[in-house]
């Protein structure tokens, strides 16, 4: 059974919005309307900080973050819709290929720090939503950095073969079984939200540990430790209630007080804290049935 991918923000994170321009304005309202939904995914899926150098000042979406990793230093792309830097050139079929496949539109596969094998489970609606907001922002001529890795991690070649091993594309259906809330929290932990491209310890070659599905590490992003967020008592999430997760989501404050920094409170201040209070009591619903890991 293959397992999902690492992620690395190599030029995928692109959209394009045909706003459809006819008779009567209909089609006009209903693509304002995907702009709205897409903007709230915008946030669910915290495209702001990763695509963002906001130590260096640049502006919003223009890329140029660096993302240091085992394999070498990412840099994020430019995501606004220019024609030339950004991804203003991406059709609706390009959008969805990169999410769903880890596919550029000139065929070559995306680097995994783009964490494709998380949004490859978001729904085609929201996929193009997505794209919808992302072409609605002004466009940036901001040239985008390239990548420094050395051999063999910067040969996109081999790159089909890590998909191969540790991708599995689509959507997952939602469990009949499970609570609407439940669903929703899988759906916005583990797509939206990609935790587990933090949260799950990774193998030698980048691909997820999904026997240790969510419980922490020691090398997350730029080396930090990442917590265990599984319904462990003592070094998970066991002993949290609802209003604990719920403070520490939407304010970013944890139980002994303490706030949280880093990663995860750029995570708060970029995404969880702009969630309906439904989606943030849906997340909690869903970490709650995690499995306790060590």
């Amino acid at each position: 059974m293959r397992r999902r991918a690492w992620s690395l923000t190599a030029r995928a994170l692109p959209l394009v919005l045909p706003f459809a321009l006819v008779a009567g304005g209909g089609a006009w309202a209903a693509d304002a309307d995907a702009v709205a939904r897409g903007g709230y995914l915008f946030q669910a899926a915290g495209c702001l900080g990763c695509h963002t150098n906001e130590k260096a000042g640049g502006a919003p979406l223009t890329g140029g973050r660096a993302l240091v990793t085992p394999f070498g230093t990412f840099h994020t792309p430019n995501i606004t819709p220019d024609p030339v830097n950004g991804i203003g050139r991406w059709s609706d079929a390009d959008f969805i290929r990169a999410f769903r496949e880890g596919v550029r539109p000139d065929g070559a596969a995306l680097f995994p720090a783009f964490p494709y094998a998380s949004y490859t489970r978001m729904t085609d609606r929201d996929l193009l939503d997505l794209k919808a907001y992302l072409f609605a922002q002004k466009p940036q001529a901001v040239v985008n950095k390239p990548h420094d890795l050395s051999p063999p991690f910067s040969w996109r070649f081999l790159v089909p073969g890590w998909q191969w091993m540790y991708m599995t594309p689509g959507p997952v259906a939602d469990d009949p079984g499970k609570p609407a809330a439940w669903n929703r929290g899988r759906y916005l932990v583990d797509a939206l939200g990609h935790c587990g491209e933090c949260h799950t310890p990774r193998s030698l070659l980048g691909g997820l540990d999904q026997s240790r599905y969510l419980a922490g590490t020691p090398d997350g992003p730029d080396g930090d430790k990442v917590p265990n967020i599984t319904g462990h008592p003592a070094k998970g999430l066991g002993k949290w209630s609802d209003g604990d997760l719920a403070m520490l989501l939407e304010l970013g404050l944890k139980p002994d007080g303490d706030v949280a920094g880093g990663a995860m409170g750029e995570v708060v201040r970029n995404s969880t804290s702009k969630l309906t209070a439904e989606d943030r009591a849906a997340i909690i619903a869903y970490l709650k049935t995690v499995p306790p890991k060590e």
